[in-house]
């Protein structure tokens, strides 16, 4: 696991990966498909902008809405053209960054989506979760993501923490087999059940 005190830095900058992701996503694109099974560009915008709900809540510990799914369009989208939904997720994204840049955010328990969990081990899945699906996203319209090692090493941490229980739950697919010697982002896609060769 990375050191503690680098925590919230990697959370952060995996928010702005998937940020400058979905900004540079032209919305014309969003009926493409995507790395994702079923899920189009315009799906996986979405997921990507309830994780950022999903955070900020957990690292505010604010209270969760019971009624907001991941299976329906997030809340703070609904009625919102689609060419408004990149700034939206960034505002949504810039309060989950700010809740969870305090050391003491990642201490205790917190609420993810209405369910107690360690906040460290909450952190660690987001990390993990903005930067895998900023690939799906990037990948998805032909283009690729910067990820820096000590980033992409902490990617790979929080997905094998939740790569069990992600392919037991139908969230991930089957892992795909890469070389030990592979790349650790590459190895996190892996892991989360993506080939990092996928092409649209």
């Amino acid at each position: 696991m990375q050191t503690d005190f680098l925590q919230p830095e990697f959370l952060r900058q995996s928010i702005d990966l998937a940020v400058a992701t979905i900004r540079d996503t032209d919305p014309a694109r969003y009926d493409d498909p995507s790395p994702c099974a079923e899920y189009t560009v315009r799906d996986v915008v979405n997921h990507l902008a309830f994780g950022f709900l999903l955070a900020h809540r957990s690292g505010a510990r604010e209270a969760w809405d019971p009624s907001w799914t991941g299976e329906d369009r997030t809340p703070y989208l609904v009625g919102l053209p689609e060419d408004k939904w990149a700034q939206a997720c960034a505002d949504e994204a810039e309060a989950a960054a700010r809740a969870w840049a305090d050391p003491s955010a990642w201490e205790g328990d917190a609420s993810m989506g209405g369910t107690t969990m360690p906040a460290d081990a909450i952190g660690s899945m987001m990390t993990a979760e903005f930067a895998v699906h900023a690939w799906d996203l990037a990948a998805a319209t032909s283009r690729t993501v910067d990820v820096p090692d000590r980033l992409a090493a902490a990617v790979l941490d929080g997905v094998l923490a939740i790569a069990p229980m992600g392919r037991e739950g139908g969230w991930f697919a089957a892992e795909v087999a890469l070389p030990a010697d592979a790349p650790a982002f590459e190895r996190a896609l892996g892991a989360a059940g993506r080939d990092p060769r996928w092409t649209p």
